[in-house]
C-alpha cells in the first residue's frame, strides 16, 4: 500500500467485493522484523478489550467481520498509529461502539500490519470507516467526521440494517439549552453557535440562536404597554415587531404571524424586509413542522407576491 496520508474520499456503496475475503491468503510465518525509522505500527486508540471492540486481521475476518454482519451491523476501521487524524478519530469511533452497548461492532484493522485487507477494501484515505451490513459494505466515508456527524451516519446505518435505536441526546444542546433557560444568553449563544459551525443544518441549534434573540429583544420590556403602543401606532414597525415577540412568548405565536404578515402587507422597502426577516426568525423557533408556521407562510408569500 501506498502513503496512508492520502487526500479523502468518498467511497460509493457496494463498490467492494468481500468475496476474496472468504479465503485468506495462508498466513507469513516467516519471522517478524521490527521497523526501521519507519512509521509505528500498531492501531491507534486503546487495545481492543470489551465486547463492543475488535482487531481484525485475515484470518479473523471472516468470522468477525462477515459473519457477525448478518445479525449485528460491524464498522469497519481503517487506521495506522502515527497519522494524526487516524489518532484522533479511532478513540471517539471506540467511546461511540461503548455507548451502543451492543447495537453494532466496531472491527478495527491496522493497515500496515494487514496490507492485503486495505487493498481488498480499495482505501483512498486515513482513516476509512466502512459499515458491513448483511456481508456486505453499505456505505463509506474517508477521513475523521465531526462527532454530531458520525452519530448520524451510525444512525442511518443501524436503520439500514433493521435496528431500532433511542436518537441519543447531544450533550452540546442540553449545556445550551441549560444557559438560555437560566438567562445566561452568551453562553447559549456562543455553544449554538459551536454546534452550527459543525452542523450548519441543524434544527434544534437554530431554533435555539433564534430563542437568545427573542429573549434579547424582549429584555426589560413591558408586555402590556407593548401591546398597547403597537394597537396605538399600527404603522410605527419597531412597535409592531416587539408586540409580535411579547405575544410568541405568550403563546400566541399565530397572532404574532397575522401581526406581522399585516406589516408586510402594508409596508415597503427596507421596513417590509425588516418585517419578513423578524417573522422568518419567529417562525425558525417553532419549526417547520408546526402547522401555524405553515399557515403563516402561505399569508407571507401571499403578502409578498
Amino acid at each position: 500500500m501506498s502513503d496512508p496520508r492520502i487526500t479523502s474520499s468518498i467511497f460509493t456503496r457496494g463498490a467492494v467485493d468481500l468475496s476474496a475475503l472468504r479465503t485468506p491468503a495462508p498466513a507469513d510465518t516467516s519471522p517478524a522484523t521490527p521497523s526501521q525509522g519507519g512509521p509505528p505500527t500498531g492501531l491507534p486508540g486503546s487495545p481492543a478489550g470489551s465486547a463492543a471492540v475488535i482487531d481484525v486481521t485475515e484470518a479473523n475476518i471472516q468470522s468477525e467481520v462477515l459473519e457477525r454482519s448478518l445479525s449485528t451491523p460491524v464498522v469497519v476501521f481503517f487506521g495506522a498509529a502515527g497519522y494524526p487524524e487516524s489518532d484522533q478519530f479511532a478513540p471517539v469511533l471506540e467511546r461511540l461502539a461503548a455507548e451502543g452497548a451492543g447495537a453494532w461492532l466496531l472491527a478495527r484493522v491496522d493497515v500496515q500490519q494487514q496490507p492485503r485487507l486495505a487493498q481488498m477494501f480499495q482505501l483512498q484515505a486515513l482513516p476509512t470507516t466502512y459499515a458491513i451490513v448483511g456481508g456486505r459494505p453499505v456505505d463509506a466515508f474517508g477521513g475523521p467526521l465531526p462527532e454530531s456527524e458520525l452519530r448520524k451516519w451510525l444512525q442511518a446505518v443501524l436503520k439500514s440494517a433493521g435496528v431500532t435505536v433511542a436518537e441519543p441526546e447531544d450533550p452540546r444542546l442540553d449545556a445550551a439549552d441549560d444557559a438560555l433557560m437560566s438567562g445566561d444568553l452568551d453562553a447559549a449563544e456562543a455553544e449554538y453557535r459551536k454546534i452550527l459551525a459543525e452542523s450548519p443544518a441543524d434544527a434544534a441549534a437554530e431554533a435555539g440562536l433564534a430563542q437568545v434573540g427573542l429573549a434579547r429583544r424582549v429584555s426589560g420590556a413591558d408586555p402590556q404597554g407593548a401591546l398597547d403602543a403597537a394597537a396605538a401606532a399600527p404603522d410605527d414597525v419597531d412597535a409592531q415587531l416587539l408586540a409580535a415577540d411579547i405575544e410568541v412568548l405568550s403563546g400566541l405565536a399565530e397572532q404574532a404571524y397575522q401581526r406581522l404578515v399585516g406589516v408586510v402587507r402594508r409596508t415597503a422597502g427596507e421596513e417590509r424586509d425588516r418585517a419578513r426577516q423578524h417573522l422568518i426568525s419567529l417562525f425558525t423557533i417553532a419549526g417547520p413542522d408546526d402547522p401555524a408556521v405553515a399557515a403563516a407562510r402561505r399569508a407571507l408569500a401571499s403578502a409578498l407576491f
